[in-house]
Parts: structure tokens; sequence; C-alpha cells
């Protein structure tokens, strides 16, 4: 089977920095895999955060994830500043995809961490089942870019 590849935007709407945490390394003494699903659902609440939104209400509508693919590219280790770039990529009815970037500064050098890409669907959660996305989610998706 071949590798994943996944092919990023040019450019990002949300940055932000995580710090490794001590909890957040495995057996190997370095970053876990589960630490970096953890990082991505981080930066993704601090995306929606600074919209104005959270995964519970984003414009009305909840969020779930239906999707995860991660390709890791080199280990992470505590004491590292994580940065996360966030871009929103294509849209459907009830669905978008994000696209994640991590990378941490290394002896004055970016060393890219992973790259990832999730699909969320807007979902209401009273009535478990996907609901479409709304003009303003779709205003937010695309305005910055």
């Amino acid at each position: 089977m071949a590798r994943i590849k996944i092919e990023l935007p040019e450019k990002f709407s949300f940055e932000t920095i995580i710090p490794i945490r001590i909890t957040d390394l495995n057996y190997g003494n370095h970053v876990g895999n589960d630490a970096f699903v953890s990082i991505l659902h981080e930066a993704r609440v601090q995306w929606l955060k600074g919209e104005g939104y959270t995964e519970l209400n984003f414009a009305g509508a909840g969020l779930i994830m239906s999707d995860l693919v991660i390709e890791f590219k080199n280990e992470s280790f505590y004491g590292d500043i994580v940065e996360v770039c966030i871009y929103a990529g294509e849209t459907s009815r009830v669905s978008f995809e994000l696209y994640y970037q991590l990378s941490a500064a290394r002896n004055l050098e970016k060393i890219i961490l992973a790259n990832a890409k999730t699909r969320m669907i807007a979902y209401n959660y009273e009535k478990k089942k996907a609901v479409s996305l709304n003009d303003t989610i779709i205003k937010v998706l695309t305005e910055k870019i």
C-alpha cells in the first residue's frame, strides 16, 4: 500500500501555537499518535473560538468529525512549540474539509512534524442527524481564502 500524501493548500487562514506537554510523550520519549490528534482538536477549537464559535455551536450547527488522516513527517519532543496552521478546504452540502500543518522550530530551522486533514459534518446533536451548512458557516470557511 502506498503511503498517504496530503496535498496542502498554498496558504493557511489560521495559525496558533501549542506547547508539547510531558503528558504528550509516549514510551518512545516522543509525542504519541494520540497526542497529535489532541493537538489537532485543540487547534480546531482555538480556530472556532477565534471566529466566535464552539464545536457545539458553529453558527447554529454542531460539528462532528467523519474522517481523519495524518501524514507523520518527523518526531516531536517535549519542549517543542508546535505551530499549527489550518485552512478550510472543499465543502459539500453538509460537510467541509480542514487541512492542518504542524511544525516546530529547531536550530533556526522549520521542521514539519505532520500534515493532516479532517472532514467535519454540520450536525444536530438533538436530532442525531447531519444538517446543511448555512450561509454564515460558508462565509467563515471562505472569507479568508
